[in-house]
């Protein structure tokens, strides 16, 4: 059945009324953590009522599982624009280590909310079946690299997918999620626009220096 304007219309309305709930849920639960975070305060963020909140998400529970999956979604788009059939090996895992970095450093509240969810044991992830599977496409962007980098003799390195990732992302976890007690213990603060632009290159330099073996000991 054809849908109709003022059908379309709404649909259009409840998806940015959607929209605009995950948005502010995202900075509330990123700041107060999923059992600080309070319904009541966001729908007055909102302007609009707790009821309302529910009526789209349902639960609390269940609106943080939205903001995760969003969060985690955000993060697999910017993965997927590596253009891995046109870049050589080397520069497509740059590129990714590099793409990483200025998401991470974009989105404080992605981690954040990581760092809640680790609090929680992945507790709510384990929970959202369209986060079961997340993992998957990078995973295999960076398998294609690999791949495509130990046929041409770059890489001579033997890691898997998953190690690549963690190293990738612990390096531009850290720099975001542990600033501040860095910063105290050592008087530098990683996030400082003087330092981003150094660090950018030193994480897509040392990912690609493991596989390339430049670190490699005799």
């Amino acid at each position: 059945m054809t849908s109709t304007p003022a059908t379309a219309e709404r649909r259009r309305d409840a998806d940015r009324t959607r929209a605009e709930i995950l948005d502010v849920a995202q900075r509330e639960f990123a700041r107060y953590g999923y059992a600080g975070a309070r319904v009541d305060e966001i729908a007055a963020r909102m302007r609009t009522t707790k009821r309302m909140i529910y009526y789209y998400f349902g639960s609390k529970e269940r609106l943080y599982i939205a903001v995760l999956e969003k969060a985690y979604a955000e993060v697999r788009a910017v993965e997927r624009t590596v253009d891995v059939e046109h870049l050589a090996p080397v520069e497509a895992i740059r590129t990714l280590a590099e793409l990483t970095f200025d998401h991470h450093d974009a989105h404080r509240d992605f981690i954040k909310l990581v760092a809640i969810e680790n609090i929680h044991q992945a507790e709510h992830i384990r929970k959202s079946e369209a986060l079961a599977g997340l993992g998957a496409p990078v995973l295999d962007l960076i398998t294609r690299i690999l791949e495509a980098g130990r046929a041409s003799g770059d890489f001579v390195t033997e890691a898997d997918a998953i190690d690549v990732h963690m190293m990738i992302s612990a390096f531009c976890f850290f720099r975001v999620a542990n600033q501040h007690t860095f910063g105290a213990l050592f008087g530098r603060d990683m996030t400082a626009p003087e330092h981003r632009d150094r660090l950018r290159r030193m994480v897509g330099e040392m990912t690609v220096g493991y596989l390339c073996g430049s670190g490699a000991r005799p």
